[in-house]
């Protein structure tokens, strides 16, 4: 049984929400966010990133970018660019990026479901991007980020949500990069029947947004230890998500750059990879559109590469993986690269991001090599998350991204 709760949302003046929505603050660097936000002073990065609004030299985990985030969330409620709703609610929200329809409802977990398992997670959280949005919510006392999580497909939650979305919606806007953005709210007997329909759901799984639910968790505990009488049902307990079904969502591949080669020239590499893979040489760049299938660039020259095994010998969930084959068979038994979570020789490119982008990283000499990887699927995500395991750095890549500040939860 799974727990959706309402709650009362931070949310932008309709005037404004267009300005205000932005992308999640770890799908850009700093100098990304600068750009994105120029001539904008609404822009929610303003708050999610806000060292955008301080000397370009500070650290970005400076006690006063944290100040900043505080004094630009209360400026945009004082000046009304945010509205806190006067009662808490459900809202079910849609994307619609080329034709494909993300939806799903927007409500606060529970803290103690993403710890006891019932919000099953599959990714490992790096100690400092978990403590940078602790301070985040410590100093905002807010949630301000949106994470995405899944479930199986429900008929019940599905008829619902195509019920209520006939009506005029809330917010109504298209984003810079073609996605259209419709939220519509839920009074409150609407909010009590997705509570009552969400205790039909065994289990959710984070696809988008471990380490904000990291530090919500990280937030809670640092409470509850201040108070040990603390009240079960307070807000700091709860944290937001969108949560659609499985087969609304759209993995993208999550792509690999390596900065050299560990020395050896191409033509060893080349014949190191053959005793894995297969290799042909093709015209132009390309997404591999079949299981165990990569691109590979390297000197101005694309390749498919097509591992020569089965998954028939690979009984485990971990190892079957796209993204662990390539590692396990070729990232660190050549290019000796063992932990690419740690390792700076190796770097992460989203889909999104398209194969020009990766090509010119390559040609300016960054980096040496690209991998194009098929995306993992959502079946294998949820197959390691109910077997407790953890798929490796960097696997998936979903798209659209849900918007950040559409939706801040005060704790």
């Amino acid at each position: 049984m799974v727990r959706v709760r309402p709650f009362k949302a931070i949310r932008p003046n309709k005037e404004y929400v267009d300005k205000v929505a932005a992308l999640p603050y770890d799908t850009m660097d700093t100098e990304e966010a600068r750009k994105m936000a120029k001539n904008n002073p609404y822009s929610y990065l303003r708050i999610d990133r806000a060292e955008i609004d301080l000397d370009k030299k500070i650290d970005i985990h400076d006690k006063k970018v944290y100040e900043k985030a505080r004094q630009n969330l209360n400026k945009f409620i004082e000046e009304k660019i945010l509205v806190e709703d006067d009662e808490p609610a459900l809202y079910i929200y849609r994307e619609i990026m080329n034709d494909r329809i993300q939806i799903g409802i927007v409500g606060a977990v529970s803290v103690d479901e993403s710890i006891d398992g019932t919000i099953k997670k599959h990714e490992h959280t790096k100690p400092d991007k978990v403590e940078d949005r602790t301070k985040h919510i410590e100093y905002c006392q807010a949630h301000t980020g949106t994470i995405l999580l899944t479930y199986e497909n429900d008929k019940d939650i599905d008829n619902f949500i195509e019920e209520k979305i006939k009506v005029e919606p809330e917010y109504d806007f298209s984003t810079d990069d073609m996605i259209r953005h419709t939220v519509w709210l839920l009074d409150k007997e609407e909010s009590k029947e997705v509570e009552s329909l969400f205790k039909n759901v065994k289990s959710l799984y984070i696809a988008d947004g471990h380490h904000r639910s990291a530090a919500a968790e990280n937030y809670a505990m640092k409470k509850r230890e201040e108070n040990p009488n603390y009240n079960p049902e307070d807000e700091f307990n709860f944290y937001i998500a969108m949560i659609a079904p499985k087969k609304n969502l759209y993995v993208m591949d999550y792509n690999r750059l390596v900065k050299d080669t560990n020395n050896y020239t191409k033509e060893y590499l080349l014949n190191k990879i053959e005793e894995n893979f297969q290799i042909n040489s093709m015209k132009k760049a390309f997404r591999p559109c079949n299981k165990y299938e990569y691109a590979m660039y390297l000197d101005k020259e694309w390749h498919r590469l097509k591992f020569m095994g089965t998954d028939n010998g690979i009984l485990d969930s971990v190892k079957r993986l796209d993204v662990s084959v390539l590692h396990d068979y070729l990232i660190e038994p050549i290019l000796e690269i063992d932990n690419p979570h740690k390792n700076d020789r190796i770097d992460f490119v989203g889909g999104i991001r398209g194969l020009d982008e990766i090509e010119n990283k390559i040609d300016n000499g960054k980096f040496k090599l690209a991998f194009i990887l098929h995306p993992t699927e959502l079946d294998e995500l949820i197959e390691v998350a109910d077997e407790g395991k953890i798929m490796p750095a960097k696997s998936t890549w979903f798209e659209p991204k849900v918007r950040c500040g559409l939706f801040v939860h005060r704790v």
